[in-house]
């Protein structure tokens, strides 16, 4: 039976180590296009901030999407200026596939992005990274629409931020508060697994993100942040909304039809170890009780309106036997996919035929109950027959449910819920950034570090200098890459 504590590809969170000073712990990554004017006074203010309040060694690094002005010299220039500072070139637009590629090579724990125009307050930025350096989050973003936020902007950009994330909770039952946020961090172990399943490469990429990882029961921690608007943003919001809308279905539909693995980014239950030798713990036990109930009453209307259809032209046990059978398909079908979660074709066959076979069973149990009480009393009254069918329709139901679980859905064994290895030769190891520090104990905050190497390269070419395609990797599980273009 599977557990809560069944292991998944990714390992328990753990307090990340403070004993490696060769390697930033965090990276801020920057996504600008034709930002000459607004760049350099943004690094230099994070790099204040981050020198003056963060206690670990961190990086910032300025993906250029392509830009056509200045900007890739002033990232050159702040990149030879400070040694915390890294440029990265893509030669394609798009805010996703910046952030993708550039977190897919870095090889700091902890990574993270913000908008060029600093709209949210830095004292955000150490409690937002703070629940992941611990371990106790997964990934976490800034919020402006918690109640304790404080936020500066006008009546449109709020009308449309709420309708947006109100279309997010109605269509993908999303449960974080603010999806595009330019505020966010995510743990790398956690980004290596997740970033692959993510497809868009425009502005929806946030979007996406969260709800997968959502879905797949990662933790999102929410601050909430002090915001001021932008005036001079450049987002173009309609072509940004359709866009958005655009992924909402896309994801929607990946989500329902079931062909996103999201059992890869499964966790063990707890840190302790103790707590990951718990075994035979029910999963979802509430969960697929209250979908089966509503599954059941569903059912019922529909047999109702069936058997009204066919007692227009039919007797009334052919009806009534008519009216069961295809109720008990729809019934099975709607339990296997939403009370259970099975999804795809696989055994849908088999799992309608002993649909069929327990459906039998409580049709047995139901009538049996009506023969042995016509073989006790030779003229039982209406309410007797009404008290014994009810009985009777209970013991049905909670078999019926037992058996969906135990037979017919069985939750799978440890072993079947682990991925399938990959077929082929393994990827290569993520390049990284060279630091050319020796390691050692962490410096202390304000401390000088030392020079680090800078390395230029190309979107797709790997840091390493081989040139190979280090995005390769990191095509999404459908093979078509949509590329809306520059929405901004």
């Amino acid at each position: 039976m599977r557990t809560d504590s069944s292991p998944g590809t990714l390992p328990a969170r753990e307090h990340l180590p403070a004993a490696t000073a060769g390697t930033p712990v965090l990276d801020v990554v920057i996504p600008v296009y034709n930002e000459e004017k607004d760049l350099q006074p943004c690094v230099l203010r994070l790099h204040d901030h981050l020198t003056r309040t963060f206690p670990y060694p961190f990086r910032i690094t300025i993906a250029d999407n392509a830009s056509t002005d200045t900007t890739p010299d002033v990232a050159q220039l702040l990149e030879t200026r400070i040694p915390q500072v890294r440029s990265f070139r893509l030669e394609q637009k798009g805010r996703g596939r910046a952030l993708r590629t550039v977190w897919s090579a870095s090889d700091a724990p902890i990574l993270a992005y913000m908008d060029v125009d600093l709209s949210t307050d830095l004292n955000a930025l150490l409690p937002l990274v703070a629940p992941l350096i611990s371990g106790h989050s997964d990934l976490a973003i800034g919020s402006r629409l918690a109640r304790s936020s404080r936020v500066v902007r006008g009546a449109k950009r709020e009308f449309i931020s709420r309708s947006y994330n109100l279309i997010l909770r109605g269509s993908l039952q999303a449960r974080f508060s603010d999806a595009q946020c330019g505020f966010k961090a995510i743990r790398r172990d956690v980004a290596q697994v997740l970033l692959p399943l993510v497809e868009d490469t425009g502005w929806f990429f946030d979007t996406e993100m969260l709800v997968l990882a959502e879905r797949a029961g990662l933790r999102i921690h929410e601050v909430p942040v002090d915001w001021v608007d932008d005036p001079n943003s450049t987002v173009h919001i309609v072509r940004t909304a359709t866009e958005d809308l655009k992924g909402v279905w896309r994801v929607g539909k990946a989500l329902a039809t079931g062909s996103l693995p999201l059992d890869r980014l499964t966790r063990p239950f707890g840190d302790d170890p103790r707590d990951r030798e718990i075994m035979d713990v029910p999963k979802g036990l509430a969960r697929q009780l209250v979908g089966f109930c509503f599954v059941g009453g569903l059912s019922t209307l529909f047999y109702l309106l069936l058997y009204s259809g066919f007692r227009q032209f039919s007797g009334s046990q052919v009806a009534n036997a008519l009216a069961l059978l295809v109720s008990a398909i729809a019934n099975t079908a709607a339990n296997r996919r939403l009370t259970f979660g099975v999804r795809g074709s696989s055994g849908a066959v088999r799992h309608q035929a002993q649909g069929l076979v327990v459906f039998g069973i409580g049709l047995a149990l139901t009538s049996g109950s009506l023969v042995a009480l016509n073989a006790a009393t030779s003229d039982p009254g209406h309410s007797t027959e009404l008290a014994v069918l009810i009985a009777a329709n209970l013991a049905a139901t909670v078999l019926r449910f037992l058996l969906f679980r135990v037979w017919v859905f069985p939750e799978r064994r440890e072993s079947e819920d682990r991925p399938a290895p990959v077929t082929g030769s393994p990827a290569p190891a993520s390049p990284t950034y060279p630091t050319g520090a020796p390691r050692g104990p962490l410096p202390q905050r304000g401390t000088a570090f030392p020079p680090h190497d800078t390395t230029h390269f190309r979107a797709g070419e790997a840091a390493d200098g081989t040139g190979r395609d280090a995005t390769m990797r990191l095509q999404p599980v459908r093979p078509h890459d949509t590329d809306p273009g520059d929405v901004r």
